[in-house]
């Protein structure tokens, strides 16, 4: 027969738990009775719940638009600009220093924007600018810290990793060799087509376009075209193709 847990154990278990969802005990059970209540109710009633209610919880500028089925821990530390949108099934974990969320952007169906800083990292966070779009199926993983300037689209399944496991010793598990979290930076007006992959580390400039299936391991310089595993450079947005159709291969979203 298993042994029964002994009760401090138990306890202990369920202290952890709490820690690693909210801030404190009264903040977890104030934003989970919230998620009870409001949480699950459909169409535009639901939102105009969330809008006035929510405010209990989470720092939000002006009216958001949230979507029925949205998970959110440490809600204290998630701030939303001014007509955000977060469809079904977006599920947002911010950790201190938190996730920012600027004004006009979108958050689309199942994306996960995750911190879960358990490790004390220094600079842990999810910051997206304005008018930028997380397309569906996204994951963003924020412990080295993301920063998302304005305008800037994803399409579906992209992911960006700010960590990474350190696996250079073949003596020591993984595990035990500890991660980098150097951290995320995609600049203004970028596009990052389906599938592609951001690795820990990377600068992605200003109006550069990232091919669909893509795994960007390097910086990638402003006004380019990058594509392929690893990525590379594919061609420099110069203005010479100004007015011909944007249906390109090497970029398909």
């Amino acid at each position: 027969m298993h042994a029964m847990p002994e009760k401090g154990g138990v306890w202990e278990g369920v202290q952890l738990y709490v820690h690693r969802q909210a801030r404190s005990w009264g903040r977890y059970i104030l934003e989970q009775a919230l998620f009870l209540l409001i949480g699950w109710v459909p169409t535009i009633v639901g939102i105009g719940l969330r809008a006035v209610f929510y405010r209990l919880i989470m720092q939000m500028d002006g009216v958001s638009a949230i979507e029925a089925g949205v998970r959110i821990r440490f809600a204290d530390q998630v701030h939303l600009g001014r007509n955000v949108y977060l469809d079904e099934r977006v599920y947002l974990h911010a950790c201190p220093q938190g996730i920012r969320i600027g004004d006009n952007s979108l958050v689309m169906y199942g994306s996960v924007l995750h911190v879960y800083n358990f490790r004390d990292l220094p600079h842990a966070f999810i910051h997206i600018g304005r008018d930028s779009l997380i397309g569906e199926m996204n994951v963003l993983r924020g412990q080295g810290g993301i920063t998302i300037g304005d305008r800037v689209y994803t399409a579906t399944m992209v992911q960006l990793l700010a960590v990474n496991h350190v696996f250079d010793d073949p003596d020591r598990s993984i595990v035990e060799q500890g991660i980098t979290a150097e951290g995320i930076v995609i600049e203004d007006d970028v596009w990052i087509g389906s599938g592609a992959i951001v690795t820990d580390g990377v600068r992605i400039g200003k109006g550069a376009v990232v091919a669909a299936g893509s795994v960007v391991t390097k910086d990638v310089p402003p006004h380019t075209v990058v594509g392929g595993v690893p990525a590379r450079v594919l061609k420099v947005i110069d203005g010479s193709e100004k007015g011909k159709t944007a249906r390109r291969k090497e970029v398909f979203l």
